[in-house]
């Protein structure tokens, strides 16, 4: 299957939740909760992808012949490209229901596996999406991170870290950026913000690292850091849970110059290209985040007939676009994609 089949069969079964806009940057969907929108006049999302248009990269083709290595390793994990794909939940209350959450969830983490990349899946107040990744995940070797949401009581967290522990996951997220997101209907109560200590004990407790997703300031990711995290995610939750946020990208050479080496950083938030992953990891991120998209090739390749070749497909084709501009900017590997190989306006 090709990108172009998947994404014309998913602009035919994602509608009309979902256009399968040629470029998914928020625009038209902007404002559309439930659906994929971003909230209020979407801002949130679009700062995303116009500091990232902003950012140019620096060309230089003077270089011996070689073959660009865009591995990588995060948490353990030997990825082939620097790329982890989000996680992501209600495919019936945002996505139409062209598939459902169990059946997202296996391509997903399937899909991921299959081209090396790093697959996170999503928790939801019943606890059954939560379940779904988990055993995806051991169905392939326990290479997946569940993300939960912040349950206010530790406890809950904690019990799902042994669990995913247990099934050979490499480590455990936690979007403390739905700390007051109203998706969470009648469970809203039941989830919070997270202190330094409520960290501390959650990573003295739990034997694999820690990852607290939606840390956008240089504070947050010292708070992280001091908590005992292993890593952090900068990321407003897709835009999704309050309006007029920074860019993700914008943010992450402060936060690095804050943590250095202590924290693994992921960046997510309008990355769309091998472009926007060269771009994020110049600007200090250890890797790139990609959402939406990979929901819109697990519906393709749904109704292609296998959903989790259509998320590889995809995942194959920005490592591709990455390891082209590693030639094109003298990157023989990913450590060598640094600031100096990009112009900030």
């Amino acid at each position: 299957m090709t990108l172009d089949e998947i994404w014309a069969e998913a602009r035919r079964l994602m509608a009309p939740n979902c256009r399968v806009c040629p470029e998914c940057n928020g625009r038209a969907c902007r404002g559309e909760l439930p659906g994929l929108g971003a909230a209020g006049d979407g801002s949130s999302w679009t700062a995303c992808t116009e500091f990232l248009n902003s950012v140019k990269l620096r060309m230089d083709t003077l270089h011996e012949p070689w073959e660009p290595d865009a591995s990588t390793e995060l948490f353990g994990v030997r990825l082939s490209a620097p790329l982890c794909l989000a996680p992501i939940g209600g495919m019936n209350y945002n996505y139409n229901g062209a598939i459902t959450d169990e059946y997202w969830s296996n391509s997903a983490v399937t899909g991921a596996n299959r081209a090396g990349i790093l697959p996170f899946t999503g928790d939801n107040a019943l606890g059954d999406q939560y379940r779904a990744g988990l055993e995806a995940g051991r169905a392939n070797g326990g290479i997946n991170v569940c993300t939960l949401k912040p349950w206010r009581d530790n406890g809950i967290i904690i019990s799902r870290g042994l669990e995913c522990a247990a099934a050979g996951a490499p480590a455990l997220a936690c979007d403390v950026d739905a700390a007051a997101f109203s998706n969470m209907g009648s469970s809203l109560s039941r989830v919070g913000p997270k202190s330094v200590a409520d960290l501390r004990e959650i990573t003295s407790n739990i034997p694999i690292p820690f990852i607290a997703k939606g840390v956008m300031t240089a504070e947050g990711a010292e708070k992280c850091a001091e908590g005992g995290c292993g890593g952090i995610i900068v990321s407003t939750h897709g835009g999704r849970v309050m309006p007029a946020a920074q860019a993700t990208a914008e943010v992450l050479p402060e936060i690095r110059r804050a943590v250095g080496d202590a924290l693994t950083i992921i960046v997510d938030g309008g990355i769309r290209t091998g472009a926007d992953i060269f771009k994020v990891l110049a600007l200090g991120a250890d890797a790139a985040m990609i959402g939406r998209p990979f929901v819109t090739a697990a519906v393709g390749g749904y109704a292609l007939g296998d959903g989790a070749e259509g998320v590889a497909a995809y995942a194959r084709a920005k490592r591709a676009e990455l390891e082209n501009l590693m030639i094109m900017t003298n990157c023989p590997d990913v450590k060598s994609i640094t600031a100096g190989k990009i112009a900030l306006r």
